[in-house]
């Protein structure tokens, strides 16, 4: 266990160099997290005064949610797609800019946008086999069959940037390499998700003592500070999105070609990867 953690700090800390050496790939998480957030918006406004909610998980209510899914997942997909784009030009020994990260995802939108779609159908039907109203047994196989959707794209994003191939095929390319690769053992992905939620709650648990401590001199200061650990704790949740990123371009270097990225060769990146021993 000691082992799988030290590994999983080694990602993490060869992950930001990168970021160190290219702190415009920050901006691409930024960027995601706005557009998501309005698109949330437009959808919950007129979900909320049309009542949609309410009416279980039916017909019009599957409609919304593929249309919420498609746009979020379009949003989120091609920012990621810029990301990584630029990520593994800058592993290529380049430097890229903003411009370069989105001209890439732009020259791929067809592809993200059929993605797009084929996760937001799959995500509805993952919605309804989780609804509440269904017996424990259905919403432990959506439960799982969500998780083997999330390990199944994890590459997704690497495959649509690199190669020039339909969404579909990107998803088989995925889920090959993950399976020759990745075996059981993703403890890049466990050990940054990991890492910032202990951080993240360590954050919270401190802002939370300090805003009470100063609600007893001012409320207004009490706010205050409650505002400050709320932002550092968003820049956290953005750092993490593109320490993510960076890692899911790495990993498809070595995945597709058995390329270690510079910086990440004394990450045991091929050990935290390797298909477990029988």
């Amino acid at each position: 266990m000691i082992d799988k953690f030290s590994r999983s700090w080694s990602l993490v800390k060869a992950s930001a160099a990168v970021l160190r050496s290219d702190k415009e790939l920050m901006v691409f998480p930024l960027v995601s997290a706005a557009a998501t957030l309005l698109v949330l918006a437009t959808f919950l406004v007129p979900m909320v005064g049309w009542r949609v909610l309410e009416q279980g998980f039916g017909v019009t209510t599957a409609v919304w949610a593929f249309l919420f899914y498609f746009c979020q997942y379009a949003v989120i997909v091609f920012c990621n797609s810029a990301l990584v784009g630029a990520a593994l030009m800058r592993m290529e020994g380049h430097d890229p800019t903003l411009r370069d990260g989105f001209e890439i995802a732009w020259s791929r939108i067809g592809a993200i946008l059929g993605y797009a779609a084929i996760a937001a159908t799959v995500g509805v039907l993952l919605q309804g086999l989780k609804d509440r109203d269904n017996n424990i047994v259905i919403r432990l196989l959506g439960s799982g069959l969500g998780a083997a959707w999330t390990l199944a794209t994890f590459l997704v994003v690497p495959v649509l940037v690199s190669r020039g191939i339909g969404p579909v095929d990107a998803l088989k390319q995925s889920a090959a390499l993950l399976k020759r690769t990745w075996g059981e053992n993703a403890i890049g992905t466990v050990g940054i998700g990991l890492a910032f939620g202990l951080m993240t709650f360590g954050v919270a648990l401190v802002g939370v003592l300090l805003a009470v401590l100063a609600a007893k001199l001012s409320w207004a200061l009490a706010l205050v500070v409650a505002g400050v650990f709320v932002a550092a704790i968003a820049l956290m949740a953005v750092y993490q999105a593109a320490l993510s990123g960076v890692y899911s371009a790495a990993l498809y270097r070595y995945a597709s070609a058995g390329e270690v990225s510079p910086g990440f060769e004394f990450a045991q990146i091929d050990r935290a990867f390797a298909p477990k021993s029988a």
